[in-house]
């Protein structure tokens, strides 16, 4: 009995040896970069309480659209993962994204987008949802 929990102790040490070896206190061979953003406080939403951050993958097939829509409600960021989208916003010129590009999608944004080629678009998107 004395041997079997001496084992069971020194296998305890020994784990917790192991995780506090391999947990690091500093990041190595990483890199992060800024690509876009905006000031939370700047959207004029008072009803944080009651949104979710949530992260969606969106496919766009070659011809397709996203319908105009308008983001004072729902503020985005859409990371362009593959292909070429067209964006056509209310009061700008049109823009074209290509993959590692990054849409922001601020409360003042009313826009509609195309695929106008031969691949599927492919992106990320994260926005502060209301249920």
């Amino acid at each position: 009995m004395r041997m079997m929990w001496l084992s069971a102790l020194a296998m305890a040490v020994t784990c917790g040896m192991a995780l506090a070896q391999t947990a690091p206190s500093e990041n190595k061979g990483m890199n992060v970069a800024p690509i876009s953003g905006f000031d939370l406080g700047k959207q004029g939403l008072n009803d944080l309480n009651q949104r979710q951050m949530r992260i969606r993958r969106i496919t766009i097939a070659p011809g397709g659209v996203a319908a105009l829509h308008s983001h004072a409600q729902r503020p985005a960021l859409s990371y362009i993962l593959s292909g070429t989208l067209t964006e056509h916003r209310k009061d700008a010129p049109d823009r074209t994204y290509k993959a590692g590009e990054v849409i922001t999608e601020s409360t003042d944004v009313e826009h509609w987008a195309e695929n106008k080629g031969s691949e599927p678009v492919v992106l990320v998107s994260v926005d502060l949802f209301k249920e």
